[in-house]
């Protein structure tokens, strides 16, 4: 998976989801949710890095619109993130 380095794959793995297809279906915020929830150092990074596999691009390249919406979404019934 692109933007996807070996200790977010073992994040991904420990939480039951091994191929894009499954990543595309949790989606990028649950699926950072989950890893946060077990995972406190893991950083708004990661939930770029999610993105930018789900949509095949560099995470770097999302659009501001986007990295502003997933943030919104994050934060939805979770203020504290």
């Amino acid at each position: 998976m692109r933007n996807i380095g070996k200790v977010s794959r073992t994040w991904l793995r420990a939480i039951e989801l091994h191929t894009l297809d499954d990543l595309k279906r949790c989606g990028s915020v649950a699926t950072y949710r989950m890893i946060k929830s077990m995972q406190p150092q893991a950083t708004l990074n990661l939930l770029r890095a999610l993105e930018g596999a789900i949509l095949d691009i560099d995470w770097r390249h999302i659009p501001s619109d986007r990295k502003d919406h997933l943030l919104k979404s994050l934060q939805q019934n979770h203020p504290d993130i």
